[in-house]
């Protein structure tokens, strides 16, 4: 799931995820999802990581399936941007 992207800074880091929360302004909450093998039993086990990401253009809703990637820090816990929407589900609920 993770990817590097050649930029003219070097190499970025991408992920995708869903968005759980776009209540603030300019900011949206992403939900990644990864498979670890759990080091004892050797069953995959579901972590989920949730990053803050910048959303210049404020226009995305819970339930979309998103690609980040990782930039400067735009702030104290957000230092990842959307990169593109992948997916929009039929019965995402509208921002107010």
């Amino acid at each position: 799931m993770t990817q590097t992207k050649q930029n003219k800074r070097g190499l970025a880091r991408t992920l995708t995820g869903t968005v759980v929360s776009a209540k603030a302004n300019r900011t949206i909450s992403v939900a990644v999802t990864r498979l670890v093998k759990h080091p004892r039993y050797g069953k995959y086990v579901r972590k989920t990581t949730r990053l803050n990401v910048h959303d210049p253009q404020d226009n995305s809703r819970v339930g979309d399936k998103v690609q980040i990637i990782q930039c400067r820090p735009v702030s104290k816990t957000k230092s990842w941007r959307i990169f593109k929407l992948i997916d929009r589900p039929e019965g995402a609920e509208e921002m107010a």
